[in-house]
């Protein structure tokens, strides 16, 4: 197949009259996976109905009305994704002038509005500068400008041919009575143009569609030209003009696109606009947004961008009102009518947690061959794993302490939470967090943390996260962390059981959170370890999380729903319900991805999205991007860890670098350390928690302590 014959440019309609708007060759995804991109005819009609066939004389295969459909456009490919309720059309375009002229056929039947708020997004992209949000805008306008500029140039060549066909009329006549009637066909046509090109006749409705064409090109550059406006103002910190900002929207790499472009709920999570005084809310920049809602029977645009890594871990803001949950419709939302805050972070400390440049992989991956866990666990039936003594290839370079604050790598949700008035919004961000906590066990099921030792700690700057081994048996990790707004208290313990295949372990335990006067609880799902026996260990959480308000009663169930041998895995969905057991929000998502809010049927919000893990993460481990951090002393850190922080342990650093038989030979010497201070009723108490029932509370003064400095009599060395 010649190139040639591949790459035909799409056929505008000449006429208002006719069927067909445009037509032409474009490149459709196939509905299966990994079969690429097929060659397809595809027509646009009047009606907004867009189809497409084998070529123009096969049947049309499938169909989408775009006057009900949303449009998403990546320029750099040249893609367009068509998304409505009964199909998916997922197409690549074979230039950027075949681009510009769909896009052009397709404005027809799209909202001005949707067009005002889509170049608004995307000026408006968290993280990027003014400046860069108009050159977009340049950018787009100049590709409008283009589009003026070959109308243009048609109507001056119809009305240059028009005028020389009414100078020449009689040398015309003239010569046509001496040719051969094969080239009669030419007059017909209208005759030739200078580049020896065919020239159509100019018609009234001929041209009546070149100035329709001209007119839309122009409201395009008025709505883009506004949005510019808008963002110089911006970079002039004009408080009278709203700069509108959007949330990022879902990344499209191309080496992920089998996974995001899939005709899933998640790959249609856009953004609605809404025109409600309402719905104008203030960032955290105090800059107003506004936004409109499409327009009935009209199709809505969109633009998507690769994310940068600040917005992929920006802040996400809802823009929809919970207002139907009446209970506490009427709650104030003025910062000044907050009865009390929570203790702010230190600023020396959030300062460093900015500046601090951290590593971005291990020095070195898995030295030994990891061990078998099955093995383990048929030598020791009937006992407590927790009493069991593995060997170190068992183990990855992190302690439990460690592992505990994996859960917290997604804290700004927690600051989101606490920034949110509305309660059911609230629920829905600290269910969200919940659900994050498991993020970082897509790739981890053969190695387990280090046992620490009793009254060991680890610390974390970043959001004041703090924990201790507080009980030897059974094992108990007490952790507190805290931010602007919000406190957290919990525990990590559990038992296990072994089912034959499958190891169960099941939390002990609840969290506790606190944001002003409410406080939030929750116990975790079960975790199994699959496939102990033969096949590839992976890790699967099932059961239901209940999220409780103890002070109101408002409650969000989420299930993690068990993967069937055909079905989807990883699968969690909830819904958040008031005392009474009206449903007021659902959402729904996996705990390896996203967790998004339903608005309705068609339309997600998405509330927290994972972190892209690292390009070589299993070869390290399966370790994210967060975890590499952990066990790295920083410049912040020198010379201010106590003795008996994780970060300091000879045996995790040995293995951490490679050496398996040296970090062998420290565990067993830091465990029969151990085992020789409880023979001599010497063994360590917990400084920084108490027991209160069967919780552990924070009881405060670690900071206090770590800013004047460590001493032996504090603090003793565990190693």
């Amino acid at each position: 197949m010649s190139l040639s014959y591949l790459h035909q440019s799409p056929r505008l309609a000449i006429s208002p009259d006719q069927a067909v708007v445009c037509e032409g060759w474009l490149l459709k995804k196939r509905r299966k996976k990994l079969q690429g991109f097929a060659r397809r005819y595809f027509m646009l009609r009047e009606s907004g109905i867009l189809s497409y066939s084998i070529s123009p004389k096969h049947p049309v295969r499938d169909q989408i009305a775009i006057p009900h459909a949303a449009l998403s456009t990546a320029v750099g490919r040249k893609d367009i994704h068509v998304d409505s309720s009964n199909a998916t059309f997922h197409i690549k375009c074979l230039s950027i002038e075949d681009f510009n002229t769909w896009m052009a056929a397709f404005r027809k039947f799209i909202a001005v509005d949707g067009r005002k708020s889509t170049a608004a997004s995307r000026i408006s992209r968290l993280g990027h500068s003014h400046w860069n949000r108009s050159s977009i805008i340049a950018e787009d306008m100049g590709s409008v400008i283009a589009e003026l500029e070959a109308a243009f140039t048609l109507l001056q060549l119809d009305d240059s041919h028009k005028k020389n066909s009414s100078l020449k009329s009689k040398s015309d006549k003239e010569k046509s009575n001496h040719k051969d009637n094969k080239f009669s066909m030419f007059k017909k046509a209208g005759g030739l143009h200078e580049d020896g090109t065919l020239a159509k006749p100019m018609t009234e409705s001929n041209l009546h569609a070149r100035y329709q064409r001209i007119n839309a090109a122009v409201e395009t550059l008025k709505a883009q030209h506004t949005a510019l406006l808008r963002s110089l103002n911006g970079m002039q910190g004009d408080a009278t003009q709203p700069v509108a900002r959007a949330s990022p929207l879902p990344s499209t790499a191309e080496d992920k696109s089998e996974e995001l472009l899939s005709p899933s709920r998640f790959s249609t999570a856009f953004t609605r606009r809404s025109k409600r005084a309402s719905s104008i809310s203030s960032l955290s920049d105090g800059g107003p947004v506004e936004w409109f809602d499409a327009q009935d029977n009209v199709g809505e645009e969109f633009v998507l961008e690769e994310p940068t890594p600040d917005e992929e871990r920006g802040p996400i803001i809802l823009q929809t009102s919970f207002s139907n949950y009446k209970e506490y419709e009427n709650s104030s939302s003025d910062e000044e009518e907050i009865a009390r805050h929570l203790s702010k972070p230190e600023p020396d400390l959030t300062l460093q947690a900015r500046q601090v440049t951290r590593r971005t992989r291990l020095p070195c991956g898995p030295a030994g061959d990891e061990g078998s866990l099955f093995t383990m666990l048929k030598k020791n039936v009937g006992k407590d794993l927790s009493t069991i003594t593995f060997p170190v290839s068992f183990n990855e370079p992190l302690t439990m302490l460690q592992q505990a604050a994996e859960g917290m790598e997604y804290h700004e949700l927690l600051q989101q939470a606490a920034d949110s008035k509305d309660p059911v919004e609230r629920i829905c961000f600290i269910a969200a967090f919940a659900v994050s906590g498991y993020a970082h066990t897509r790739h981890r099921s053969g190695r387990k943390g280090f046992n620490p030792m009793l009254a060991e700690t680890f610390e974390d700057t970043r959001m004041r996260f703090i924990a201790e081994k507080v009980s030897h048996t059974p094992v108990v990790i007490a952790y507190h962390a805290e931010g602007n707004g919000w406190q957290l208290d919990g525990k990590s313990a559990g038992r296990t059981k072994f089912w034959g295949k499958s190891l169960e372990v099941i939390p002990l335990g609840a969290t506790r959170l606190k944001i002003e006067g409410d406080i939030y609880e929750w116990n975790k799902p079960s975790s199994f370890i699959r496939n102990l026996m033969m096949g590839t260990k992976y890790l699967e959480h099932c059961g239901k999380m209940t999220i409780k308000n103890l002070m109101s009663g408002l409650s969000c169930t989420i299930e993690f729903k068990p993967a069937g041998y055909w079905g989807v895995s990883n699968e969690v969905a909830g819904a958040v319900m008031s005392p009474s057991g009206e449903v007021h929000a659902h959402i729904e998502g996996k705990w390896d991805e996203q967790l998004a809010l339903a608005l309705d049927p068609s339309h997600l919000r998405v509330l927290w999205r994972i972190s892209p893990f690292p390009k070589q993460a299993l070869d390290y481990y399966g370790f994210t991007t967060y975890a590499i951090t952990l066990n790295e002393i920083t410049s912040d850190l020198e010379g201010k860890l106590p003795p008996t922080d994780s970060r300091l342990r000879p045996d995790v650093r040995a293995l951490e670098e490679g050496n398996v038989e040296l970090a062998e030979e420290e565990k067993t010497r830091l465990e029969e350390l151990q085992r020789e201070r409880r023979r001599r009723g010497a063994d360590r108490e917990p400084r920084w928690f108490k027991q209160v029932g069967e919780d552990w509370l924070y009881v405060g003064g670690y900071w206090e302590t770590r800013a004047k400095g460590w001493t032996d009599s504090l603090v003793d060395p565990l190693w």
